[in-house]
């Protein structure tokens, strides 16, 4: 799996699904001789979907530099 494919199944796998609990996401990255390993965990309880997160995230940076 490259880099591509792990962000890609991370943000597929982030939408909250009612009543299921999901397990954490580990993502790989190698750069030179160091693999990075970066767990993404999901609180079951947030009702927050990731397209919601993105973009508040995005909103805050716009508003961040106006």
């Amino acid at each position: 799996m490259n880099s591509t494919t792990a962000v890609k199944s991370a943000a597929t796998t982030a939408m909250p699904l009612s009543g299921q609990r999901r397990e954490p996401v580990k993502l790989l990255r190698r750069i030179g001789s160091t693999t990075y390993v970066v767990t993404v965990h999901y609180s079951n309880t947030e009702s927050e979907t990731l397209e919601d997160k993105l973009l508040r995230m995005m909103e805050r940076e716009v508003n961040k530099d106006a």
